[in-house]
Formats: structure tokens, sequence, C-alpha cells
């Protein structure tokens, strides 16, 4: 059985310690947030779907003093709820209402951006802790969530109708754009539980690598993959050695940060034949300093940092020719909204479990979180396919 979210102290992350300048009391409170969320047409006690129902006025000062981190941790412990809380936060991430925020908030984001310019939190001392704090939180819950070859990341919805369908799209498209041939050599770094492993070397005949962070993830890899030629390592991509013909990195980019950027390209370039290829799909932001949400940062993602066009631009440049950026950022809002409706069928078997409400409330409020930031425009899907300069003739774009 599953430990309880609640119930590991190795999962549960401290809540940050916000800079204590007390907000507006009682009715003020409400009244201030109740302005502030205007531009997003929600009501408190509203009758429409948007609208938040508040059971709990205590929320109102954790939403004034912690914003985002504030409004999730309220909506965890039960003091608000919505009846489509997926189209909530789509419709407060549009308005950007936390950027209106003063006082405490404003300050507590300052502090985060400068922490990401000036300290390197993904070193590799920290590799391991999202596995063990995310990925590791219990197989049963992913493999109720998610399609049978177990993708943890954007599915491709262009010509599918089901959950199963656009996730196994998804490999064949990466399959295509890598041109994977018989007997070639490849590097999955993040390969999660070995959902494209296996269908490379399946549909391929090609040897993978793949490597993670996340003990639960290897083993489970490990067992999928028996008999296959697929090896799966529990490691740092910093430190692998050797010569590979393709590397396809999936959903594993948004845990690198800003100060490794240029880093781990060159490593990928040091793994990859001359005339590679490397294939890289990532979540990506507009946003100039992409520092995490705090909530997120806090309950799900640690030391997780979103890329922009900029700084991926600048990291590659050095080391490879970009030839095809394809962006489908749509598909993860079907895709979350997919994973929520399994996860959603699936809770009797996992509260049975033993997990308890407020991690239901945790998982609820993570994936319709996310869907509202894509929804919203705020996020990005991307899939890159990059070469190095010595890679001869060109590249077609497949899509």
């Amino acid at each position: 059985m599953s430990v309880p979210h609640d119930a590991n102290p190795s999962i549960v992350a401290a809540r940050p310690r916000g800079i204590r300048i007390a907000p507006p009391r009682g009715g003020e409170q409400r009244a201030l947030l109740q302005a502030l969320v205007e531009p997003a047409d929600i009501r408190f006690d509203g009758s429409r779907p948007q609208d938040m129902q508040i059971s709990d006025p205590a929320c109102f000062e954790r939403m004034l003093r912690h914003g985002s981190l504030g409004l999730g941790e309220s909506y965890m412990d039960g003091q608000w709820d919505a009846r489509r809380l997926d189209e909530t936060l789509t419709r407060l991430l549009a308005a950007d209402v936390e950027s209106r925020l003063t006082g405490p908030v404003r300050l507590q984001l300052a502090l985060a951006v400068a922490k990401t310019r000036l300290w390197n939190r993904q070193t590799r001392g920290r590799a391991f802790e999202v596995g063990e704090r995310h990925y590791d939180i219990g197989n049963d819950v992913y493999r109720t969530m998610l399609d049978p070859t177990m993708s943890y990341s954007c599915g491709y919805w262009a010509e599918a109708d089901s959950l199963d369908a656009a996730q196994s799209a998804k490999l064949e498209l990466i399959c295509r754009k890598l041109d994977l041939r018989p007997g070639e050599h490849v590097l999955d770094i993040g390969c999660g539980w070995g959902g494209l492993a296996e269908y490379a070397a399946r549909t391929r005949g090609v040897r993978v690598l793949g490597v993670t962070v996340s003990k639960e993830q290897a083993a489970l890899a490990r067992e999928r993959c028996a008999g296959l030629p697929v090896e799966i390592r529990l490691a740092d991509y910093r430190s692998l050695q050797g010569r590979f013909d393709k590397v396809v990195s999936v959903g594993m980019f948004e845990h690198v940060g800003r100060k490794n950027h240029a880093g781990y390209f060159r490593r990928i370039a040091e793994l990859l034949s001359d005339d590679g290829l490397f294939l890289l799909q990532t979540i990506g932001t507009r946003t100039a300093e992409p520092v995490n949400d705090p909530w997120i940062d806090a309950y799900i993602f640690p030391n997780g940092e979103l890329p922009n066009t900029e700084t991926l631009a600048r990291a590659t440049r050095r080391d490879f020719v970009l030839e095809d950026w394809h962006g489908f950022g749509a598909d993860y809002d079907r895709t979350l909204m997919a994973w929520w409706r399994n996860f959603e069928r699936g809770w009797p078997a996992l509260e049975a479990a033993g997990y308890d409400r407020r991690f239901y409330r945790m998982w609820k409020y993570y994936l319709h979180c996310c869907a509202g930031f894509f929804r919203s425009r705020k996020g990005q899907l991307w899939q890159l396919v990059l070469s190095k300069p010595s890679r001869p003739g060109s590249y077609r774009s497949l899509r």
C-alpha cells in the first residue's frame, strides 16, 4: 500500500515563511479581493460555475498574505471551492490577478526571482529531490491517472479522440522526428516509467538507455522493458558517458534550471554523434522571469523552472542547429483534463489504499491549475529538434 501524502515527511514540502505584514481585516479583506478578481469575472458565493464558494473566510487573509500559495493551500484545506475549478483558475491566470497584489506577496515574488538569479537550485545534490517528493509518491497514483504507456507528458491530439490515442500519437511522432532506425543507440533522459523506451525498442528496433531520478519509475520501467534491448538507470544526466545516435528528453528540462541550461546542452552535444539528432519536449512560457509558481514549487515540483524562447535560444546556439520548433500547448489542457477524469474515476480505490482527502484536493488543484495555465495561454508546450553543426544534409520537419 502506498503511503498517504501527508503521512510521509519526505513528500510534504515545508510551507515557505512569508513576511509578516498584516493585511486588512474582516470584510475589508473580502471586498479588496473581490475587486481584484472582478476583471476575471469571478464572484465570491456567486451562482456561476467559475464563482468561488467560500466556506471559511480565513481564506481571504491567506490569499492576501501569500498569493497563489495561499490560494492553493486554502483550497487544499477546504476553505473554498468552485464547480468548475479549471475555469476559475484559467480566469485568474488570464487576468494576471496575482501581479496586482501588493505588500507581502510582491516582496515574496521579488525574493523568489532573486533566489533564481543568484542560486543554483538544480545542483547535482538536489537532482533527486523532485524524484523523491513527486515521482515516488506511489506508482498506483500514476497507473490510475495515466494511459497504458504511462506517459506523464503532453499528448498529441491533432488526430486523436482519446488520451490513449493522443499519447500513442506523441510517441510515434517523436520516433518519426528522430528518424529512428534499427540498431541505433538512443539515450532517453528523463525516461519516466519507460513508455517511450519500450515503444521505440518494439517499433523501431533500437537500443535504449533510459535514465531517471525516480526509484519508483526506474523499478517499473525495468519491469515493463524486460526482454527488450533497454537499460534503465537511476542517474542524473550530468553523470552520463558514451556516444549515442539519437537523444530524446521529454518533460524533464523543466527541472534543469537556467543556471544549468548551457551545461545541459553542452553535455548533450558531447553525448550525441556528429550526425545525430536530439529531440527536446518541454513546457515553456513567455514570462521574462520564469519562476516556478510558489504552490507548485512547494507541493508538486520542487526547484522547477520553465524556460522561455530567449533562454532556450541562448543555451542552444553554441552547440546546436535548430532544425524544428513545434508548439502545441493547447494539447496539454486536454491531456491534463483527461488525467483528472482518470484520477477521479479511480479515486475510490486510491482512498481505500490510504490516500486522504487533502491529497485528493491537492491533486485536483494541481491538475486543474496546470490546465488553466495552458488554457490561459500563460503556458506553452514545445518540441524542438536539434542537430550538431557537423550533421550533413538537411532536416525535413514532420507534423
